[in-house]
Order: structure tokens, then sequence, then C-alpha cells
């Protein structure tokens, strides 16, 4: 059997910082929001949306927990920006997560306002929302693609 092949640099940065991610590990400095697309999309890369969801959550609340800020994550804003991120593509086998941004630059750009086509305020600053998913009350959020069967 013949040994794996090593990643390639990028590769392993990649799995080392979402490594640090899910750990709780990184530095304030080192999580923008920037550093929220980037964890998101690299587990979108790594797993199915239904499973990278859990893991995206728990990663963001033991961060914010560990940061002194455990109340910071907003249940409804972290699964509707996966979900709009998974159906622009970050999933996408073969590509690389950021084509997503390409496909939809408000994701980077203006996330409130890619989430205002889906929520009005009221629903969304709700507590109902911080707690727990709520759907949209205002365009449904776009259908993700199926996993490829493996």
């Amino acid at each position: 059997m013949n040994p794996p092949l090593p990643l390639p640099a990028a590769a392993r940065d990649d799995a080392r910082w979402l490594a640090a991610f899910l750990a709780a590990e990184l530095a304030a400095a080192d999580f923008d929001h920037a550093g929220h697309l980037r964890a998101a999309g690299l587990l979108l890369q790594r797993h199915p949306l239904p499973e990278a969801l859990p893991l995206y959550l728990a990663g963001l609340r033991g961060l914010a927990t560990r940061l002194g800020v455990p109340g910071k994550v907003h249940a409804t804003v972290t699964e509707a920006l996966l979900r709009l991120m998974a159906a622009a593509g970050a999933g996408t086998p073969g590509q690389p997560w950021t084509l997503c941004l390409q496909r939809e630059p408000a994701l980077h750009h203006d996330a409130r306002a890619l989430l205002a086509r889906h929520y009005s305020p009221a629903r969304l600053d709700s507590e109902a929302a911080r707690q727990r998913f709520v759907p949209p009350d205002r365009l449904p959020l776009p259908p993700c693609p199926a996993p490829e069967p493996t």
C-alpha cells in the first residue's frame, strides 16, 4: 500500500486553521467576518450541509464562549448564511469554497443586505431568531444542492 500523498501547503494551512476553529483556539483577531466565511466554506467543502451546520454552530459557540461573548452567536443568521453559501456553491466538489463569493458577492460585502432579502428586521432581530433557526418571512432561502453520492 502506498503512503498517502502529502497535502499541498494551502490545504495543510486550511486544515490546521479549521482544527483551531473547531477547538475554539483561534484568536479574536483571526475571526472577523472573513474568518466566519472561511470556517463555513471549509466545513461545507468537507461535509454536506446537514453535517456542516452543527459543526459550525458548535465551533462558533465554543469560540464565543472562550472569548467571553457567549451570547454573540445568532442561530438564524448563522444557519441562513451557511445555507446561502451552500446554495451559491461553497460545497461543490472539486471547486474552491470561495467560488460562492464570486457567485454571491453580498456574502462577503453586505451579508446584512443579503439577509434582508429573506428576513424582515423584526423577525431577524427577535430573541427567538437569536436562539434557534427561524424560517424567512420574506423570500425563501434558495434550495441547497443535494450531496453527491459517494
